[in-house]
């Protein structure tokens, strides 16, 4: 037998760690059991795709490998597809039974299979023991943690399984390590939340696991050794268990190699300062912390059942912020109860003034199962019928409010979270109220210079918006602006020709001779360049005169922040790209 454990991704650098969890632990469960049907193992193989795959071709693909039991792994994400893709595979593959599992499909399983006569069954929660107990041919009538179809139609709801023990699992990469190179890693170390917010899935399974510390740390040895770029672990609370992540965090410190970066979900108020030292004496790169702040309302954050001191996220924030060493992403939800738009505006500042590297405002999503799901008729949900049953309004919140905030979405995405323009909008701040003005009045400006093409600005584009923007809110700066937006352009790219926004390039080129020549013989600035010409310096640097700093920059591109990406930079003098002075570092 044939069993295709089948994940459509929401990107290709995305990994599905369910479908190697239910492989890994099927391994071992039929190792240690009978085989199937003629005294064969089945053979369990995975198949990932990407949702920006068209449904005919992973069709095809599928179509090819035969299965004789094909598993979906659910999503909201990826559940169209999966629909799609389940209602046709019976017309092709016509005895290929079909098994849905995951959140999407684990809480409604019964009109799931209503709604897609083609699936034989549900998988329901946990799904590694049930999986390898369907793939040994055990009786699905006796099984718990399934919901499945009889022959003749009857769909029956089994119970749910119990909880299990974490440690059960095997380590899921071990036997291919290669397969990786360019996508993310998932790992879990812990499963469950020990909080109860409304929105989120992981309220309702109070079971809190950890999988032994011993074991994660060889596991984690294994990510290190391979130099595996990121592995994010998926555990929905890392730190709500001080001695497990100090212990962790201790050993990917003492191990560290200098590539492999640690992603980790944490509440940061959550943090002691045992913790913060340690945190703070990490190599910069070596973990990302991603923070979910959600609402700095104290009755919308009472109201749905969060447990959060904004006080305390704030001071921890800062201070790591202060260190300079961590990549911190913070997230805000809009349209939960109790928050109209003027309140959400003081969330939005309360985080934005924490300036994280990475500020995700999101909204919404009433998942079936969840408890807000219970209370959306008492808060005027209404939200997507399909998935992802994203909000469109709310008793305090109108459908324009939501487009509103949906632009200033964008706009944070676009000139905050892209890091291209940092310099620049923390200048154009200082014009305005607010942030949150800011972004609305920018998103305006932005949308009203939308070409009728609907895709969006070129890169270019957004340069030459932002720069006008700037330019109608300050007039008589506008050429300090196109120096700050040159700077920012350069701290990042070696361009090889002139963006239009930065005008004319007027260094004068005895003065960059003289500069390259002496630099190729000294070394001054560029350390590690030694036996390199003016010519190639010349190439791998930028060199440029703002006024607005008074100063010459010069930019080094084979050195940059681990965090940033931005390139080293040196302030030169004009009297230095004549006479030889000690560098100095911005």
């Amino acid at each position: 037998m044939k069993i295709l454990l089948t994940a459509v991704n929401a990107k290709y650098i995305h990994s599905n760690l369910a479908v190697y969890s239910l492989r890994a632990y099927a391994r071992k469960y039929l190792d240690e059991h009978a085989p199937g049907e003629d005294g064969e193992k089945p053979a369990i193989d995975i198949a990932e795709y990407t949702i920006n795959q068209r449904c005919d071709d992973i069709l095809r693909d599928i179509y090819k490998r035969k299965p004789d039991v094909l598993c979906f792994s659910c999503y909201i994400w990826n559940i169209a597809h999966v629909r799609e893709i389940t209602r046709e595979i019976g017309k092709v593959l016509g005895k290929t039974a079909v098994w849905l599992g995951g959140p999407e499909v684990s809480y409604d399983a019964v009109n799931m299979l209503r709604s897609i006569p083609e699936a034989a069954g549900v998988i329901k929660g946990e799904g590694e023991e049930t999986f390898a107990r369907l793939a040994a041919g055990e009786d699905k009538n006796e099984m718990e943690g399934i919901t499945f179809r009889r022959e003749s139609g009857e769909i029956v709801d089994n119970p749910w399984r119990p909880a299990m023990d974490l440690n059960d699992i095997p380590f899921v990469y071990c036997r291919e390590p290669g397969g990786f190179e360019n996508k993310i890693i998932y790992y879990e170390s812990s499963r469950g939340c020990p909080f109860s917010c409304s929105y989120c899935l992981s309220s309702i399974d109070k079971q809190l696991r950890f999988r032994d510390v011993e074991t994660v740390k060889q596991e984690l040895q294994f990510f290190i050794d391979h130099e595996v770029p990121q592995v994010k672990f998926v555990d929905r609370t890392f730190n709500c268990n001080h001695r497990h992540a100090l212990e962790i965090w201790r050993y990917v410190v003492e191990h560290d190699r200098g590539i492999t970066n640690f992603h980790f979900e944490i509440s940061a108020d959550l943090l002691n300062e045992e913790e913060m030292e340690l945190l703070q004496s990490m190599r910069p790169g070596l973990v990302q912390l991603e923070i979910g702040v959600q609402t700095t309302n104290p009755r919308t954050i009472r109201e749905i059942r969060r447990t959060m001191q904004f006080s305390a996220v704030s001071e921890k924030v800062r201070r790591i912020r202060k260190n300079g060493n961590i990549h911190q992403h913070l997230d805000l939800i809009a349209g939960l109860p109790y928050e109209d738009l003027r309140r959400f505006a003081v969330s939005f500042d309360e985080v934005y003034a924490l300036k994280p590297q990475q500020l995700q405002l999101g909204f919404l999503k009433v998942l079936k199962g969840s408890y807000m799901e219970t209370r959306s008729r008492e808060y005027g949900l209404l939200y997507k019928s399909a998935p992802p049953y994203e909000v469109l309004s709310t008793r305090w919140m109108s459908y324009d409010d939501i487009l509103y905030l949906k632009g200033i979405e964008e706009m944070v995405e676009t000139y905050y979270n892209s890091a291209q323009f940092v310099r620049t909008m923390s200048e154009l701040e200082k014009c305005f109220t607010s942030p949150f003005e800011m972004y609305g009045k920018l998103s305006r400006y932005y949308f009203e210079r939308r070409s009728t093409d609907p895709g969006s600005h070129s890169r270019a584009d957004r340069y030459e918006i932002l720069l006008g923007f700037a330019a109608e809110a300050e007039p008589d700066r506008r050429e300090q602006y196109r120096e700050l937006l040159t700077y920012d352009y350069y701290l990042r790219e070696n361009a090889k020709s002139r963006p239009k926004f930065a005008g004319e390039y007027r260094m004068d080129r005895e003065e960059l001779r003289s500069f390259y020549c002496r630099e190729a013989e000294e070394h001054r600035y560029l350390k590690g360049y030694e036996g390199r010409g003016a010519n190639q310096l010349r190439k791998m640097t930028h060199l440029e005169y703002f006024s607005v700093f008074d100063r010459y920059i010069l930019f080094d591109y084979s050195n940059r922040d681990p965090l940033t990406k931005e390139a080293e930079t040196f302030e030169i003098e004009r009297r230095e790209l004549l006479i030889a002075k000690t560098p100095q570092r911005v």
